[in-house]
């Protein structure tokens, strides 16, 4: 599979605090890839330098062999990078359809034209993904009634109407119940395979990280100390010791989930 992300010695400091260091690797297309570490790891301080919302202090971001380290998130989302974020935002006063309509209008950049007929631009695209999401029955509902799962699931749409090639999500599952975040998870991974879009994710929920990432990555003070598949973290060392002292993995995530 060809590499979609390269990451390469990647850090990032605040005054004399490094948030990451030196890290690096590579996302591959149709790619579902996990980020864990416990809680001020670096995870969402590596996300925002992806995306392009911080500056790295060294270090080289490239994205199918383009170096976009420090691009504008605009710039950086009109290459093909989308995300979703741990709180959701979407235009609660909007219907459902009409928040991936208004997406589908920024894709196509249409923004300054959409005002006297943007419930009409792109409804038959913007029902096509809800469907995908299973949400099409939906479609006419105001986003300030739906339940958080179904928000989620929107978010996820929206995301989609890019045509993203690589897509960032930040905690999916987060406030969700158990089974809506085997579901969510299950329908990410259906679309990679489907699609071929690669993911990376941050995720608290182990059950949700070894049931579906193929690889997965464990951030911890800045420093990734481990990458490969579910059998080669549960197994690595270091891994045990950084979230364990002694214990399971599964057991000290778990209580954040």
């Amino acid at each position: 599979m060809s590499v979609i992300l390269k990451v390469e010695h990647l850090a990032k400091s605040f005054g004399g605090v490094k948030a990451v260091s030196d890290v690096s690797f590579e996302v591959r297309a149709g790619e579902l890839k996990a980020l864990i570490g416990p809680n001020g790891a670096g995870k969402s301080t590596c996300f925002n330098m992806l995306m392009g919302q911080l500056k790295p202090s060294s270090g080289r971001v490239s994205l199918d062999g383009q170096d976009i380290t420090g691009h504008s998130p605009r710039d950086v989302w009109r290459r093909g990078v989308g995300r979703t974020f741990q709180i959701t935002g979407t235009y609660q006063s909007m219907t459902v359809a009409e928040n991936v309509q208004m997406a589908l209008i920024s894709h196509h950049r249409k923004i300054y034209a959409f005002l006297p007929r943007a419930h009409l631009m792109y409804r038959d695209e913007a029902l096509a993904l809800l469907a995908l999401v299973g949400m099409e029955d939906q479609a006419n509902r105001a986003c300030a009634i739906l339940a958080y799962g179904d928000l989620k699931r929107l978010e996820l749409a929206i995301a989609l109407a890019h045509e993203p090639r690589l897509l960032l999500m930040d905690e999916p599952t987060a406030g969700m119940a158990p089974r809506e975040r085997i579901a969510l998870m299950q329908l990410t991974a259906d679309i990679v395979a489907e699609r071929g879009i690669s993911v990376l994710f941050t995720e608290h929920d182990m059950d949700v990280v070894f049931a579906h990432s193929h690889h997965i990555m464990v951030l911890n003070r800045g420093e990734l100390i481990a990458d490969g598949t579910a059998a080669q973290v549960r197994a690595n060392a270091r891994v045990q010791e950084v979230y364990l002292g002694g214990g399971t993995l599964f057991a000290q995530e778990g209580a954040h989930a």
